[in-house]
């Protein structure tokens, strides 16, 4: 019997991050639920193992800390033996109605930088030398079809989209580094899915989570530096 690959969610405890725990757990991954409070991460990796979803664990990550990004993944690779796929979900969206690109308020910039990509970038480099040691890892980074500068005809939310844009970016150079590896980096869309963060929505969360979890179980075979949504290549 193979050993179960080893999930890392971050921003796990609620809305798409913790329906692709959910997900994942039930194809038969260890899941690792990551959340800034330790004590809410593990919170909802108990109610999600009383549900019947199999192996999921909560851990205290933030992505804003390069400390606790290090030692997040020294203690996960130390307990699980790996660390296989890093879901990159963790992330904030702060601009406001007001917020306009010709009079930005800094401090939100900074700090959804920060977040949507420093803390991707962070526990991206800290999951690929464990990826590198396997020659298996998949990588898989939340973001939003807000970025596509094809599609984009708006001024709202520019933190957020320039934080989502260089995420795709990221995305793609990553890629390109570790081509060849066994390890797969891309980019996904959830669409405008009902959570916390989008109330109004209508999508549901199971869907919202699909092609993440899609990507984060890619054979060998499958897409790298790419951008999706619903399963098929989203325009950059």
């Amino acid at each position: 019997m193979s050993t179960p690959r080893v999930a890392v969610v971050t921003g796990g405890n609620r809305g798409i991050g913790r329906e692709i725990c959910r997900q994942l757990a039930d194809l038969g991954l260890h899941v690792v639920l990551t959340a800034r409070d330790e004590a809410r991460a593990k919170e909802a990796a108990r109610e999600l193992v009383a549900e019947g979803r199999g192996f999921v664990v909560g851990a205290r990550l933030d992505v804003r800390d390069a400390e606790s990004v290090r030692a997040a993944f020294a203690s996960i690779a130390r307990s699980h033996g790996s660390v296989d796929v890093l879901v990159n979900n963790a992330g904030v969206a702060i601009d406001g109605s007001g917020h306009r690109p010709s009079a930005p308020d800094f401090s939100r910039v900074e700090k959804t930088l920060d977040t949507n990509l420093y803390g991707a970038w962070r526990c991206a480099a800290a999951a690929v030398p464990f990826m590198l040691d396997r020659g298996y890892g998949r990588i898989v980074n939340l973001s939003t079809t807000m970025a596509s500068l094809e599609l984009t005809t708006t001024s709202e939310s520019p933190a957020y989209r320039v934080s989502k844009v260089s995420l795709n970016m990221l995305t793609r150079v990553l890629a390109a580094e570790v081509e060849g590896t066994g390890i797969l980096v891309n980019a996904v869309s959830p669409g405008y899915t009902r959570t916390d963060m989008s109330p109004k929505a209508t999508r549901p969360v199971a869907a919202g989570a699909d092609t993440a979890v899609w990507l984060a179980t890619l054979p060998a075979d499958g897409p790298t530096g790419g951008f999706f949504y619903e399963r098929a290549p989203l325009a950059w």
